[in-house]
């Protein structure tokens, strides 16, 4: 296996990974496979967030969901209850002063399981019934926990907060997955749309020998979803690390 990493998360979260990547000796390639951009319109965002206090909990999605929308709050109300679905978005919620200790923040149980489906179950749904929830999102996005609040009795609203979208293909970036492809690396990916967006790519690069080289390729995901993805893409040389850096980091090592 080679010494380099392909890392492919939006390059504005990449660079703290990297350097742990670095530092254990490998070689960090940073491949951003989404790129996060502001809405062209904010009018309907912070409509919703003017009115925080209104909501008996607000769920970010993401960690760029919470940056995006804290860019418009000052203070977060007292009362209102933070879901997110991963250790990243706790990260993301302690870089703008919110932490356990000041808020009242829920997530899935198991860290290895952060989804929208184990956020619902760490959830006391019973105390929702009747009350309002605000979702936080992308322009896009799974329906499922919209779906699942709702059925138990809760008025949820959505907002989107940023934009996501694959990059296009350049003669760029066609040279840069013909090179990475061409041996076996590791590659994280920590987004099931990333890596739709990357076997997108490689279909318009090389239909046949870049998909097949991509089989190849060792997949390091945090998420049992994006796993689901990958096999359902044909990729099945993947590690499950669960949620955090530091297990991405640790699986890495044990790769050596």
């Amino acid at each position: 296996m080679s010494d380099t990493v392909v890392i492919t998360r939006p390059r504005a979260q990449c660079e703290g990974l990297a350097r742990a990547v670095e530092a254990l000796g490998r070689k960090p390639v940073l491949l951003p496979l989404l790129e996060i951009s502001p809405l062209d319109d904010h009018t309907a965002l912070r409509a919703e967030l003017a009115g925080l206090d209104a909501f008996a909990m607000v769920a970010f999605v993401s960690p760029n969901a919470i940056d995006a929308a804290f860019a418009f709050i000052d203070q977060w109300p007292a009362g209102v209850t933070i879901a997110v679905v991963g250790e990243g978005s706790r990260a993301a919620l302690a870089r703008h002063g919110l932490t356990d200790a000041n808020a009242t923040i829920v997530s899935p149980r198991d860290p290895s399981r952060s989804d929208s489906e184990n956020l619902l179950q760490a959830l006391d749904l019973g105390a929702l019934a009747g009350q309002r929830v605000l979702i936080v999102r992308g322009q896009s996005g799974r329906e499922l926990m919209a779906d699942g609040l709702r059925a138990a009795g809760a008025t949820v609203s959505t907002v989107a907060a940023y934009r996501r979208s694959v990059p296009p293909m350049t003669p760029e970036l066609a040279a840069t997955l013909a090179g990475l492809i061409a041996a076996p690396k590791d590659w994280i990916i920590t987004s099931s749309e990333a890596l739709r967006g990357l076997m997108t790519l490689l279909h318009e690069l090389d239909p046949e020998a870049a998909v097949a080289k991509m089989q190849q390729q060792h997949l390091i995901v945090p998420h049992a979803r994006i796993a689901e993805t990958a096999n359902t893409l044909g990729l099945t040389r993947l590690t499950l690390t669960g949620s955090g850096d530091e297990r991405l980091l640790a699986a890495l090592q044990s790769q050596r």
